[in-house]
């Protein structure tokens, strides 16, 4: 169960049992934010599952053509993350931030309807769904930070992307059900994304409790301070390190399209990659998360790195068939579980209460942004190289990256 016994570990008396707030599990706000993520995830995911088919094998666009798409989803809004992060802070309304970024990607997935077959309009809808995650991230990560005692950040973090797994395991079925319901209808996808988008919006208003930890009076964060943030060396260590992670990772979609062609999977199966990465993924985050704790944030970081770069020599390796689906996946999810919310715990620590959705959205515009590059230079060379080449191009990249960022980050950082 993982609804802590204390109503809160940011509000727990001092003289409480310290034996009882160190095993108590996690807040019922995390519980509630991973349960409004839970349900975001499964909409999110639905559309993901089916979008690499669409765009390439129903549209037929080029591998750089989808790059940009595929950068688009996650990285040409990023900017806007650092906007919603500091009203967030300035205004401390963490809450209504976050509600406006679930609510604006629940609408996006109707305008994929009225899209049709133009990719354009089809990157400028994508755009908008990665404005609402870009802007309720960082409010909802600084929920979860204040809603946690700093020795229990990676549990946390790892309970909340358990949650957001369980989602992204469950929306791919789901699109594939609707799907085979559906005679094969893209536009039966976008319909009940929406839906499912919208009760997570219902979910976060019923549940989720703004978590502004009682502090003496203060002015509103002005604009000069959360400028200032870089002038900070361990920040400042951190946002480069967020961007060289995030040069190192290629979409998703280009490793299921890769697994796809080498295997010559079935259409009907192809939603079922991600289903695979999303099992290792729930399996694996909330130990990770716990590991995380327990040996050092960033040793588990790098190593869910190490395991993506295995991943990408495993496409085009000696192995084939189930094994290599197995293992890729496997390595693939072992990567999100390592690395999705243990670099936000790692960060946590360094930010200033006052401005730590901010902070927090300025390390995930870096790793946006750089993710945004990598997705247009891993098209190109996809379209110039080949696949081979490229995913072998695309694991040194990560050797390298791991190794600049344990450099960058060793000994000097916030914590282990």
């Amino acid at each position: 169960m993982y609804l802590s016994t204390v109503t809160s570990p940011v509000t727990a008396p001092p003289g409480g049992d310290p034996r009882r707030r160190r095993f108590a599990l996690v807040s019922g706000n995390v519980v509630a934010l991973g349960a409004v993520s839970l349900i975001t995830d499964v909409s999110a995911e639905m559309v993901t599952a089916v979008l690499p088919l669409y765009l390439v094998l129903g549209l037929h666009v080029s591998p750089l053509a989808y790059g940009v798409v595929d950068g688009v989803h996650t990285g040409a809004t990023a900017v806007l993350r650092l906007a919603g992060g500091f009203v967030a802070d300035r205004f401390r309304s963490r809450k209504l931030v976050a509600g406006f970024g679930y609510a604006l990607s629940a609408v996006a997935k109707l305008g994929l309807l009225l899209a049709g077959r133009s990719v354009p309009a089809i990157g400028a809808v994508i755009a908008v769904d990665r404005l609402g995650k870009g802007v309720r991230t960082a409010p909802r990560d600084a929920l979860i930070t204040e809603s946690t005692p700093p020795e229990a950040l990676g549990r946390a973090f790892g309970v909340h992307r358990t949650m957001d797994s369980i989602g992204a395991f469950l929306g791919p079925i789901v699109a594939l059900a609707v799907l085979a319901a559906a005679g094969e209808s893209y536009d039966a996808v976008f319909v009940t994304s929406f839906c499912v988008a919208a009760l997570a919006v219902v979910v976060l208003v019923l549940f989720v409790r703004e978590t502004n930890a009682p502090r003496a009076p203060e002015p509103p964060a002005a604009v000069s301070e959360a400028l200032g943030l870089l002038r900070d060396a361990p920040v400042r260590r951190l946002v480069a390190a967020a961007c060289l992670l995030g040069l190192a990772t290629i979409g998703d979609g280009f490793v299921y399209l890769m697994l796809q062609r080498r295997e010559d999977l079935g259409l009907v199966w192809f939603p079922m990659l991600a289903v695979g990465t999303s099992l290792a993924y729930l399996l694996l985050a909330a130990p990770l998360g716990i590991l995380a704790d327990r040996v050092g944030r960033l040793p588990v970081v790098l190593g869910g790195y190490t395991a993506l770069g295995l991943a990408y020599l495993l496409l085009f390796g000696p192995v084939g068939g189930w094994p290599l689906l197995v293992l890729t996946l496997t390595l693939h999810g072992l990567f999100y579980a390592a690395t999705d919310g243990v670099l936000i715990a790692l960060a946590g620590p360094v930010l200033p209460a006052r401005l730590r959705t901010t902070g927090i959205a300025l390390v995930q515009t870096g790793q946006a942004l750089a993710y945004l590059v990598s997705s247009v230079l891993f098209g190109l060379a996809w379209q110039a190289w080949g696949p081979q080449t490229a995913s072998r191009a695309a694991a040194a990249g990560v050797a390298v990256v791991v190794v600049a960022t344990l450099l960058l980050l060793r000994k000097r950082g916030p914590e282990r």
